[in-house]
């Protein structure tokens, strides 16, 4: 049996690859990131309608960045029309997500390329770490799910974990994996189901009352609590570091919030330029 992958002592994690250089949440965005040194892999995933892991971060076609599969742009109303968990993955995959300029990652390049697979993701980082000989990467996989919208953008958190727990066992990666989500509901399943699985627990703001309200919130303690960057300060690292829990905030985007993020001794960093590690 092969021996439990370590977690990294700092991590630097590619937010969706590394969405201010390439196309969010595609493969080349993932091998990028490893171009770049990062121990680990952030990306979303999705439900589509014939029950496939798909690795995006919205719901329904972003017309900020995709393009129809004749290749024409299309409006927020009509995007609505696109939910991913409407549609079978093969109409998915032939719609555009790397063509059109970002109007918020202007250095991001610009190629055809399509929403993947988790699993098609995963055997791609795979062989390029080894192609390079580099280290195996980690994977932060957040369960794009939201109270409220079950059977609409996503199926119920139980079958949504499961569909993603069968890829990773099949991949065999279940060692190098954080399961992250702004919605306890799928962490509480994995805890559950799956309680091998490290999970992240995603927070925007303070509505739960900081880090003891996350947790009482949550039912258990995760392995990692990931908020905000501008939540973080002294007395959060601290309490992180009694509680034995790893701090990984997301997303500083500039060298010098990611300095002092550092300084302040946070566990890891999400961020959309990998670049500045």
């Amino acid at each position: 049996m092969k021996a439990q992958t370590t977690f990294p002592v700092f991590d630097k994690e590619g937010h969706r690859g590394c969405r201010g250089l390439m196309p969010e949440n595609t493969i080349p965005a993932m091998k990028k990131a490893i171009d770049l040194g990062v121990t680990t892999l952030e990306m979303d995933v999705l439900i589509s309608k014939d029950k496939q892991v798909v690795v995006s971060h919205d719901a329904y076609m972003n017309p900020l960045f995709s393009l129809t599969p004749a290749g024409d742009t299309f409006t927020k109303g009509e995007g609505a029309g696109y939910y991913i968990y409407k549609m079978d993955y093969d109409q998915v995959r032939k719609f555009d997500v790397g063509s059109k300029k970002h109007p918020y990652f202007p250095r991001q390049q610009k190629m055809k390329v399509y929403k993947p697979l988790l699993g098609e993701l995963i055997d791609s980082a795979e062989q390029y770490t080894q192609q390079k000989n580099t280290p195996p990467v980690w994977y932060n996989i957040e369960t794009k799910s939201v109270e409220g919208h079950d059977g609409e953008w996503q199926p119920a958190p139980e079958e949504f974990v499961d569909l993603l727990m069968a890829v990773l066992q099949q991949k065999k990666i279940t060692d190098r994996v954080v399961i992250q989500s702004f919605d306890k509901r799928t962490l509480q399943v994995l805890h559950k189901k799956y309680p091998d699985i490290k999970t992240s627990f995603l927070v925007g703001d303070d509505r739960l009352g900081g880090l003891d309200g996350a947790i009482a919130a949550l039912g258990f303690t995760p392995f990692v609590y990931s908020p905000n960057y501008k939540l973080v300060n002294a007395q959060l690292v601290q309490s992180c570091k009694e509680k034995g829990i790893k701090l990984i905030p997301w997303t500083p985007d500039t060298a010098d919030e990611i300095a002092q993020l550092k300084a302040l001794g946070v566990d890891g960093i999400i961020t959309d330029y990998p670049d500045l590690f």
